[in-house]
């Protein structure tokens, strides 16, 4: 393959669950419609994103304020719950929004941290989420968010992986903000690098069957266990869309 494919962690996340849901997501761009409930909570968390990193750029925020009551009150919850948070907007080891991307193959994985703070021996990222805190603790551990945004910054900078950290702060009222962190270490990196590769490399081959022999994407051997999108397929081989609600965070296919 000559062409170049940026993945964030969505991409990863669907292709690691349901190759075929990620073809018709990503490559055949059939999807259903949000509900408008789902289109509110998008935006509302568009919203704290942005007023999180206005605040970061010392730009107004008054304004956005006034508009939401709610991201009011979920803001100054944040900022008393998390004084690494609070202190110090705009310092230059700390930026929101901060981009990075690795190539990897013909890949180039991109991930976008809400705000990172990089410090003499340690880097650690935050992430906000705008509903409530997961039970399941360990299945964030083995989201790709997890796994990809703590990889990409120990492979793009010197600092050793049992030095970095990733935080999510839940902030979704009406519950006091939450946090979940996780640290990383070598054996954790190695283990990424190659799901990672591994992963990629199943890209590689679905890609090339599809595109020079137009063969789709193929189900897991256990999907019927494990994808929440497993469906039985009707004589037709069709495969019914569920909604787009249950992938939080899809980023479009380049």
């Amino acid at each position: 393959m000559s062409n170049i494919y940026r993945l964030a962690q969505g991409h990863l996340n669907l292709l690691e669950t349901c190759p075929p849901r990620f073809q018709k997501v990503y490559l055949e761009q059939l999807n259903t419609p949000a509900d408008p409930g789902q289109l509110e909570r998008q935006e509302w968390g568009s919203q704290f994103h942005l007023l999180l990193q206005q605040r970061e750029l010392g730009l107004p925020i008054t304004s956005l304020l006034h508009e939401n009551e709610q991201l009011e009150h979920c803001l100054t919850a944040l900022l008393k719950a998390a004084p690494a948070i609070a202190q110090n907007p705009g310092e230059a080891n700390r930026e929101a929004e901060h981009c990075r991307s690795l190539t990897v193959g013909n890949y180039l994985l991109t991930v976008i941290y809400d705000l990172i703070l990089l410090e003499s021996d340690r880097a650690v990222i935050f992430d906000w989420k705008t509903y409530l805190k997961p039970i399941d603790a360990d299945k964030l551990a083995k989201n790709w968010q997890t796994r990809l945004y703590l990889y990409v910054l120990a492979e793009t900078s010197a600092y050793p992986p049992d030095s970095l950290s990733m935080t999510y702060w839940f902030v979704q009222l009406p519950r006091s903000p939450e946090q979940i962190t996780f640290n990383y270490n070598p054996k954790l990196h190695q283990q990424t690098g190659r799901d990672l590769r591994r992963l990629l490399k199943d890209l590689d081959r679905y890609l090339s069957a599809y595109q020079n022999d137009l063969v789709d994407f193929p189900h897991r051997p256990d999907c019927q266990l494990h994808c929440p999108y497993y469906l039985r397929q009707e004589r037709s081989g069709k495969i019914e869309l569920p909604s787009l609600e249950d992938i939080p965070e899809i980023n479009p296919f380049v």
